[in-house]
């Protein structure tokens, strides 16, 4: 709002006189009053521009107290989510299937700051007795030190390690595993730890072994196959030149009749020798043949001793003794004759081998007994070298064999022979020394009765 400025002159002035000093006056007084008011409008501008200055201050006093609570507030939300991603890692580690480590890199003796449960469960040791421990020694004491050594120069060369090695656990099973270790650097580049992933591949070692074996099985299976059909060709070729001997020496009999006799024993010789060949080749070539076996009532006394018969040269030659303990009137059993000697010859020959192992063993018994009122059992005990107990489940098993020229075939061959008959086959360690294989067979009820 403009100011009405009002001038009071003196009322005796003259009239030019007070026109000119009122307008002096006047002017004087504008001047006066526009300068008041400019330095009034100065003042109340820069108070303005203070109060406005203070403001903005107050403001931005106010946006920093804000700023820095956010800082703050960034701050716990970044250390917040820090740890939360530490914690899910150390349970992701801790659930993790495969072992897990970390090696102090800073110290000499790769002392273990961390493992996992899986490395706990792998290795067979608690977690007090891992922490603090040397690493190398966790193996165990017969690790294989080339490895181990191995593993320490790559490691010490700022590389990273990658291979499977053969580990002992702390009750002393071996175990296999696959073992990556990598170095863990500082910003400058040091190494100050070393992380290390452990993985139990036994199984899966076991289950390629198993595959192996498979494999190598379908292969003696086909040689095997081929091998049949070549004996089966050879049987054939042979029974030929042994009917022309066996005629020969029928001829030289007849022609000789009542006349020399030491060259007729001689060929009572040569006529036994030959069908007894014949008999053999015939029997090769039945077993190859795939027919269903002719089953009939039988003696196994009388099995026995015609199959034995067939093998005492052998016996004889090894300078062994064979004993018989047959019970006598023994009920007959229903079988094939030449499945059920196969199996008794297959017996005899492994005791006989058994014991050449030990020159002292010599003895070979061969029992027959009733064993209950429906079955009658066949032992055969040596006093040979025994059964190793690793070896003692997969016996029977096709194609296992200890010897190395064996096709791991007469066992195996040998308890389906028998579990065809309704009997069973089974083997035991004997307490003094050697082994004793023993099967039994099914009385035939109709005979009996």
């Amino acid at each position: 709002m403009k100011k009405k400025i009002i001038v009071r002159l003196p009322k005796k002035i003259k009239k030019p006189l007070l026109k000119k000093a009122t307008r002096l006056n006047l002017e004087e007084t504008i001047r006066q009053q526009s300068d008041e008011l400019i330095s009034r409008s100065g003042q109340l501008k820069q108070g303005a521009v203070r109060e406005k200055q203070g403001a903005a201050r107050e403001k931005l006093g106010a946006d920093r107290e804000k700023l820095g609570a956010d800082r703050e507030k960034l701050g716990a939300d970044r250390e917040k989510i820090a740890e939360e991603q530490i914690l899910i890692q150390t349970k992701a580690m801790e659930s993790a299937s495969d072992g897990i480590f970390i090696i102090d890199a800073r110290r000499h003796n790769f002392l273990i700051i961390y493992a996992n449960l899986s490395f706990q469960t792998i290795t067979g040791y608690t977690k007090k007795e891992i922490i603090g421990q040397n690493y190398f020694l966790i193996y165990g004491p017969a690790a294989d030190l080339r490895v181990i050594d191995e593993i320490k120069q790559t490691i010490s060369r700022g590389e990273s390690f990658h291979g499977e090695m053969l580990n002992f656990r702390k009750n002393g099973d071996k175990f296999w595993s696959l073992l990556r270790i990598a170095p863990v650097r500082d910003k400058k580049g040091n190494i100050t730890h070393y992380v290390g992933i452990q993985t139990d591949t036994t199984l899966m070692k076991q289950r390629n072994f198993e595959i192996e074996e498979q494999r190598e099985e379908l292969l003696h299976v086909t040689r095997v196959g081929k091998l049949a059909e070549f004996v089966s060709s050879l049987a054939h070729e042979i029974s030929q030149p042994l009917t022309a001997i066996l005629s020969y020496a029928q001829a030289a009999q007849r022609m000789l009749k009542d006349r020399e006799p030491q060259v007729q024993e001689i060929l009572g010789y040569i006529v036994n020798d030959d069908q007894r060949a014949a008999e053999v080749i015939r029997r090769l070539r039945y077993l190859l043949k795939k027919t269903k076996p002719a089953f009939e009532l039988l003696d196994i006394n009388i099995i026995i001793n015609d199959t034995v018969s067939l093998i005492m040269p052998q016996i004889l030659a090894k300078g062994k003794i064979i004993k018989f303990e047959l019970e006598k009137n023994l009920p007959l059993v229903n079988g094939d004759r030449i499945q059920l000697q196969q199996v008794i010859l297959n017996l005899i020959s492994n005791s006989l081998e058994a014991m050449e192992v030990d020159p002292g063993s010599h003895e070979l018994i061969i029992r027959t007994t009733r064993k209950d009122n429906n079955t009658v059992m066949v032992q055969v005990k040596d006093t040979g070298c025994g059964i190793p107990e690793e070896n003692m489940k997969k016996l029977f098993t096709h194609f296992f064999t200890s010897k190395p020229d064996g096709l791991g075939m007469g066992l195996s061959i040998s308890r389906s022979i028998v579990e065809a008959h309704g009997g069973h086959l089974e083997a035991v360690n004997n307490p003094d020394r050697g082994a004793t294989f023993y099967f039994s067979l099914p009385i035939n009820m109709q005979n009996e009765s």
